[in-house]
């Protein structure tokens, strides 16, 4: 990003009880569902909701059974959408299932043995981006990563019965002011989080500062100049699929980076990891956090991009934000140290089991339980490096 001087920049996370991201979660633990029953499975699921429904549709192929209907019940039993009163809940509400199997045009360009390229090819064609930098330790942009904190933070204090009064849907933004490209201070924070209907504004503002926005937040960064607006509006009873749609893959810059990087052309829930705009972009975030760890630059953003049914990427573009010679370095070394066929990639980050469903809620990158977070590259790095 490199812009010198003072800036400030904002990033936006949100609930799982947001309507959008019930959609990426139920897409996601139907995925799920079929990895654990056939690691094989192709699927592209998609979610929409609305008031008092869910209609789930898409292409999968798998030698399982999957319940389409128990598993988004028990989605929303997870998140908390229990209660008719909120316009949908996980006992009452109506849930459709459009699915079909996978069109056999594609899946003869990513089957072993099959299409033009015999190869496990691309899922589909398109480019994806990874990143990584030096602002938090888990080596995200600053914004992004405190608004996912809040979020987690709402959720736990919420599910916990400590302000029992909150309800699933909930945003946040978190400004960060920037010096030399260094976060210095935490300019803005907006929360905006459903609430029952008798508690006042004044308590709900009070209780999420000190019960949720002050713990999630670095001390440092965090004080009596920040701004924070709770609930703007003044009320927000009517929430989650009563107030608004959600849909799979709206939320992908939230999933992402929270802008501070670009993000391709697709989104991740529900896509099995033959669906490059899923694995590519985890195999991404793979490389740069290495590259950082590794000590062999301060920020990195990378590109790869495929064609479907082509096992090799057709490019690799890396952005070191210093000298092009050495963004041209580093991405022919990129090619000697990470497989990026898709099946090098399913290979090397074992991403043919059920780990999904935990992704489609508070980002999928900064989050050390993934494997595309480990940071076990790093000696084969500096030693090609050097």
């Amino acid at each position: 990003m490199h812009t010198y001087g003072s800036k400030l920049f904002t990033s936006e996370s949100v609930s799982e009880g947001h309507p959008d991201k019930v959609c990426d979660i139920i897409s996601d633990a139907v995925l799920d569902r079929a990895l654990t029953l056939d690691s094989k499975s192709r699927v592209a699921c998609e979610c929409y909701t609305s008031t008092g429904l869910v209609l789930v549709g898409g292409e999968i192929s798998t030698e399982g059974y999957i319940d389409i209907i128990q598993t988004a019940r028990d989605v929303l039993g997870e998140i908390g959408y229990t209660n008719p009163a909120d316009g949908i809940d996980n006992l009452s509400c109506s849930i459709l299932s459009v699915i079909r199997p996978q069109s056999s045009d594609i899946s003869q360009g990513v089957n072993v043995g099959e299409g033009l390229h015999k190869e496990l090819g691309a899922g589909d064609q398109g480019f994806m981006f990874g990143y990584a930098c030096r602002q938090t330790d888990e080596m995200m942009p600053a914004p992004i990563q405190y608004a996912h904190q809040i979020m987690k933070k709402a959720a736990e204090v919420r599910k916990s019965g400590t302000l029992s009064f909150l309800r699933p849907d909930a945003k946040c933004q978190v400004t960060v002011k920037y010096r030399d490209d260094e976060p210095v201070h935490i300019d803005t924070v907006v929360l905006s989080h459903q609430h029952t209907e008798t508690v006042s504004h004044a308590t709900v503002s009070e209780s999420l500062i000190e019960s949720v926005i002050r713990p999630a937040l670095p001390a440092e960064l965090f004080n009596k100049q920040t701004a924070i607006h709770i609930n703007p509006t003044g009320r927000f009873v009517v929430g989650g699929p009563n107030a608004d749609t959600g849909l799979t893959g709206r939320k992908i810059i939230v999933d992402t980076y929270g802008g501070y990087s670009r993000h391709g052309g697709g989104s991740f829930s529900g896509k099995d990891p033959t669906k490059v705009d899923r694995s590519a972009a985890y195999m991404a975030r793979y490389m740069a956090k290495n590259l950082v760890a590794a000590n062999i630059v301060d920020e990195v953003e990378i590109q790869i991009a495929y064609a479907i049914g082509m096992a090799d990427p057709i490019s690799l573009f890396v952005n070191t934000f210093q000298t092009r010679q050495l963004d041209d370095i580093i991405a022919k070394k990129l090619y000697d140290i990470f497989d990026l066929t898709p099946a090098g990639i399913i290979q090397t980050l074992d991403l043919q089991r059920p780990i999904y469903k935990k992704t489609a809620a508070y980002g999928h990158f900064g989050r050390s339980e993934f494997p595309w977070e480990k940071v076990d590259k790093v000696e084969i790095i500096q030693k090609m490096m050097s």
